[in-house]
């Protein structure tokens, strides 16, 4: 197999001037070369020293770099087609004195996001616990009720219906109802290119003893009943 022709000054000034849909003469008027040096240039009958690419990179302002930039040829992601409807029935159901958790959709394997439908009801940390993390980043949208936002490194927030918030999932959090509030019900989305995101939240407030296997969380998170604990 031929190794591919490499891209000459004339070809990489004819992909810079297409990708902003300039003309020739456009293209002239902006770098004050003159049109028919630039058809030259562009046709590989003609190059440019140093001093003139420079002048022309300062002129389009533009950086060397980004000057002979080849365009990228690198096809976007396959379009996988994954579709799956979020209904409680089918969810992934975690049950504690402080809230109930819902992970929905939870046939699709290797997801980016992680959607959780929460229900609230701890009402001070000391009931809680201790702050939890895990990786990645999280956004949460609150649907009934208050919530009060306890971060590592902020302090307290009070978030109403209607109100989110967006958190690195890395600094250590936790939703408690709001004062005058029983519970509140969340939304919360969780992304991490950590595949195993999905254990680590369903292990958050499991005592070590009782976790399950990776294997057995793989297989909790993979069928469409709803799992209590």
């Amino acid at each position: 197999m031929n190794p591919a022709p490499q891209p000459t000054i004339g070809s990489l000034l004819r992909a810079l001037r297409a990708r902003n849909r300039w003309t020739l003469k456009q293209m002239s008027t902006r770098s004050g070369i003159p049109l028919s040096t630039l058809s030259k240039v562009e046709h590989d009958r003609l190059t440019l020293t140093y001093d003139k690419l420079q002048l022309l990179s300062q002129r389009l302002n533009m950086t060397m770099s980004e000057l002979f930039a080849e365009p990228n040829d690198t096809p976007g992601p396959a379009v996988t087609a994954r579709r799956s409807i979020g209904r409680l029935d089918d969810a992934v159901r975690v049950n504690t004195p402080n809230y109930d958790y819902y992970y929905l959709c939870p046939e699709l394997r290797h997801k980016r996001m992680i959607p959780v439908l929460a229900r609230v009801r701890a009402k001070s940390l000391e009931q809680f616990g201790d702050l939890v993390h895990h990786s990645g980043e999280e956004y949460t949208y609150v649907l009934e009720g208050k919530v009060a936002l306890h971060t590592e490194f902020y302090d307290p927030v009070l978030l109403e219906v209607g109100e989110s918030v967006y958190i690195d999932s890395n600094m250590g959090h936790a939703y408690l109802a709001g004062e005058g509030c029983d519970e509140a019900l969340v939304l919360c989305v969780c992304s991490s290119a950590d595949e195993s995101l999905v254990e680590s939240l369903l292990n958050m407030h499991v005592p070590a003893t009782e976790r399950p296997s990776p294997d057995a969380a793989r297989a909790k998170t993979g069928t469409p009943r709803a799992a209590q604990r």
